[in-house]
């Protein structure tokens, strides 16, 4: 829970300072290497044996078990924690390659230096070391370790073109547009736009500025205290949200974390507190609980991990915040979360827990038959746990568990490792919003109405509902079924007199909940068009500005 409090400390201390360590290199067995003393005596007179091509390839390969992994001696140390990452999922990764950018980074960023006093080089690295933790494919991390030097020293975009390659610079040049921007400027509004859809089409630039942000925001107490606030805002508005909506939570919770103790440090100091002094009593239940699913799943011939699953501090600030309840009222400082091999075992785990304890109702979500944002996969479900403390459970195969660690990264490493491009076009078919992006800036004629849209679905809960089809369309929470009619096709909600939600004829202005099923019923006059009135209740951006048209 506190990881990112330790990164925070040590994060300047060196360049590599936040990558695993290289392991010791083993020695070679003296008495396995030709020396003087072992080597069989050539007689006088006979001639050196001439090494053949095979007896070379031997040797090489000797040469490589003794000296460790294989290519990691094409780096230098200061890559050695970077190629070592990076190798565990990539084994054929281009090492010389990533040696080259940092080489070509550090020499344009030799002069400069961060507000710690730290040589400049030191931040696109460890932005490098966060991607690569990531499991972000090569492109990507020569792409981090080059990406303030078109904006900050000067080596044109050309060069960088010509050096390393079109992909690397369009996203350079993606991340360069994007750190010139005020998120929150109207003025900036076609900019903005112009930039999430190229994103769009290419997530690695949303991916790169995530972790930029991550590590300014650990290095964060070297700037003014209101350059701090500013930033930590803007983090908590459109970074944090972004990395959710990429499914990255790891990363989002740090960034909220971090951002909380910058904007409200006495809190946040308390809330810390108050957790570390809640920790036995927490420990103590969560054992109970653990052994008693792990028990049962057992029974049941399950083969799951279940593991506890920590409350962030900042979502606690939030349920204290907004439901209004006090420290000592929040019972679920800390889930569960069951791991399986099959889904089919995941959908048996929630019988087990359900058996064990009692549901609550409306608490349960299958978000595995509806994935959220396209990438997240999970059930979750809530239960009245022992001693009549609402449990929060969730449960996931491995595999979902690393994209709901990682989202949009996990799910990139998935199909580089299996051979597909890393460009391809078919990533963003596979991110619901990423599609939803496309859809918008096609059919928004203004651009600040884009933006609205943006930053409202970014902040906005989000409910999961049903065509007749059974095809699932994603709404803001509150959503109506013109809401809906809007988002299955501007027509359809132009020509939109009445509704059937699971069956049943309701009034256009019903709030629509999770998992309903809903059809629309449509004029077919040719002067049909949207009702005025229904800006008094729709929520959607995109239903509010088709029915201003």
């Amino acid at each position: 829970m506190t990881q990112h409090l330790e990164k925070a400390n040590a994060e300047q201390s060196s360049a590599g300072a936040d990558a695993t360590p290289v392991p010791a290199v083993p020695q070679p067995n003296p008495a396995q290497v030709p020396t003087p003393r072992n080597m069989p005596m050539r007689q006088p007179g006979t001639p050196a044996a001439v090494p053949t091509s095979a007896s070379r390839r031997v040797r090489a390969r000797l040469a490589r078990r003794m000296t460790g992994q294989r290519g990691i001696a094409a780096v230098k140390p200061v890559l050695e924690p970077l190629a070592t990452v990076h190798r565990e999922l990539y084994p054929k990764a281009n090492l010389q390659l990533l040696q080259r950018a940092f080489d070509v980074a550090d020499d344009k960023h030799s002069h400069q230096f961060r507000k710690s006093g730290d040589p400049y080089i030191t931040h696109p690295l460890a932005v490098a070391n966060i991607l690569a933790e990531l499991g972000m494919d090569t492109t990507t991390l020569v792409a981090a370790l080059l990406h303030d030097t078109v904006e900050d020293t000067g080596y044109s975009l050309e060069e960088l073109t010509r050096d390393f390659g079109s992909e690397v610079a369009h996203l350079v040049d993606g991340v360069t547009k994007l750190d010139k921007v005020n998120l929150g400027a109207a003025a900036e509004a076609e900019t903005i736009r112009k930039m999430i859809i190229a994103m769009a089409r290419d997530p690695r630039v949303l991916v790169i500025k995530v972790a930029d942000r991550l590590h300014n925001m650990r290095t964060m107490r070297f700037l003014p205290p209101e350059k701090q606030a500013k930033k930590a805002r803007e983090t908590l508005e459109v970074i944090a949200p972004l990395a959710h909506r990429l499914g990255m939570a790891t990363v989002k919770w740090e960034l909220e974390d971090l951002a909380f103790a910058i904007l409200h440090p006495k809190k946040y100091d308390e809330i810390v507190r108050l957790v570390a002094d809640r920790a036995p009593s927490r420990d103590t239940y969560l054992a109970k609980v653990r052994a008693e699913i792990v028990n049962t799943l057992a029974a049941s011939r399950i083969n799951a991990i279940v593991e506890g699953r920590p409350k962030h501090y900042w979502s606690i600030y939030q349920k204290m915040i907004v439901k209004g309840k006090d420290f000592d009222d929040i019972h679920d400082l800390v889930g569960i979360r069951i791991l399986c091999d099959e889904v089919r075992d995941c959908y048996a785990a929630v019988g087990v827990v359900h058996s064990l304890w009692q549901p609550m109702a409306g608490r349960f979500k299958d978000y595995i038959a509806q994935p959220r944002y396209g990438v997240y996969q999970s059930l979750h479900t809530t239960v009245v746990g022992p001693d009549g403390k609402p449990l929060e459970v969730q449960i996931r195969t491995q595999d979902m568990h690393r994209t709901a660690e990682f989202g949009i990264a996990a799910h990139w490493r998935y199909k580089e490792t299996r051979g597909k491009h890393s460009g391809d076009s078919t990533e963003v078919d596979d991110m619901a919003w990423m599609r939803q992006l496309l859809d918008w800036q096609r059919e928004a004629a203004d651009p600040a109405e884009f933006l609205e849209s943006l930053r409202f679905d970014l902040k906005s809960p989000e409910i999961f509902v049903f065509t007749p089809k059974g095809d699932v369309i994603t709404l803001p929470q509150k959503s109506t079924p013109v809401d809906f009619a809007y988002a299955v096709h501007t027509e359809v909600g132009h020509r939109c007199i009445g509704a059937r939600v699971n069956g049943r004829l309701v009034a256009l202005e019903r709030q629509l909940e999770n998992g309903e099923v809903v059809e629309i019923f449509t004029s077919k006059a040719q002067n049909a068009g949207p009702s005025r009135d229904w800006q008094n209740f729709v929520v959607s951006p995109r239903a509010k500005a088709k029915i201003r048209q």
